[in-house]
């Protein structure tokens, strides 16, 4: 056998092939928790407990709410306790969802 052959043996070939394919695997399992974004501050946001007119917290998609409808919450963008009638910078509207499409279940053919 030369030099090549014993270099580039199927079992060498073989054990490159395993080891390549784990780093990866290793990599990614390592940054999962490291997913999330951070928070930003209250002074940043211009978050305010008042309303801004009809924009409020309890009807923008970054609240969670709190366990009743005037019990402060969270927010996915601000962070700290929300007040459900505050107001901030980040504020998007919730989507209308009429009462036909929630209670209509759509099945995709593919």
């Amino acid at each position: 056998m030369g030099y090549w052959e014993k270099k580039c043996s199927r079992r060498m070939i073989i054990k490159f092939m395993v080891l390549s394919a784990t780093v990866p695997i290793v990599n990614v399992n390592g940054l999962i928790g490291q997913a999330q974004a951070a928070k930003a501050a209250k002074a940043l946001m211009k978050y305010r407990d008042k309303p801004n007119g009809e924009e409020q917290c309890s009807n923008c998609m970054q609240f969670i709410s709190g366990k009743t409808p005037e019990v402060n919450g969270e927010c996915k963008v601000v962070e700290g306790s929300i007040s459900p009638h505050g107001w901030c910078s980040a504020y998007a509207e919730k989507p209308v969802v009429s009462q036909f499409e929630s209670n209509v279940t759509v099945f995709n053919r593919h």
